[in-house]
This record gives structure tokens, sequence and C-alpha cells, in this order.
């Protein structure tokens, strides 16, 4: 595996967000052109419609209840972590998003990232770019 870093650290899963997508999306054209050239429209017809409407709504709930929980996993452990390097609490002023870019800084520098998240409301961008030596996070769903 490649090294991780800043550049090529998100994930994109071609049989998720490519061909299902594009599944998804072919089936709700086709039946909204079944819809709209039925001569009366009738009950079926509009249930197809409702079928990929829903499919791209559980596709975008079940990524979106997943990457909710494994953030606040990871809100979890580098609190923890920041304890264990300082031996006192992560402030309050620390957003979810900043402890999300963080989880990549190193032990050596993630004191001084948190503090300089607090300071100058970094965000999670400007976070994961000012990380000099990254920690890799493979295990991200």
């Amino acid at each position: 595996m490649k090294q991780q870093n800043n550049g090529n650290h998100s994930r994109l899963v071609l049989g998720y967000h490519g061909i299902l997508f594009i599944i998804v999306l072919a089936l709700f054209v086709g039946a909204v052109r079944n819809l709209i050239t039925t001569e009366d429209i009738s009950y079926e017809a509009f249930l197809l419609v409702l079928i990929p409407i829903i499919l791209m709504l559980m596709m975008y709930y079940i990524r979106a209840f997943a990457l909710k929980a494994q953030d606040r996993a990871i809100r979890a452990e580098e609190k923890l972590r920041y304890f264990i390097l300082t031996g006192k609490p992560m402030s309050d002023k620390v957003t979810t998003r900043q402890i999300i870019g963080l989880r990549f800084a190193s032990d050596e520098e993630f004191v001084v990232l948190v503090d300089r998240a607090i300071k100058e409301n970094l965000s999670e961008k400007e976070i994961k770019s000012s990380i000099s030596n990254w920690k890799p996070d493979t295990y991200r769903v």
C-alpha cells in the first residue's frame, strides 16, 4: 500500500461511489421516462419512480450514519490521546471536525496542533495541510 498523506488519504470505493450510484441513477431516469411516456399514469409506474429515490436516500444515510459513528469513535480516541500526552482533558473549544483532522498528526506535533487549532480556529483541511509527520488512518470507512 502506498504511504498515506494529505493528498491521498480519502477513499473512493468504485463499487459504492461509482457503479452503484450509476445503476441507481439509470434506474431513476428509466423510471421517470416510463412514468412520462405511459399513456395513463399508473400506480405501478409511480411506485417504480419511488424505488430509486428510496435507494438514493438509503445510500446517503448508510454512509452518513457510518461516518457519524466513526467520527464519535475518533473523537473519543483523540481526546484520550491528548489526555495521555498532556495529563489534561482536551478543551471543549476543539470541534469534532478539527479533531477529525488532528487524528493524522504524530504524537510529537499533536498537542501543538491542538493549541494552534484553538487559537487560530483552523479548519479540518488547514490542520491536515499543517501536519509534517503524517500518521496514517487506514481503517476509515
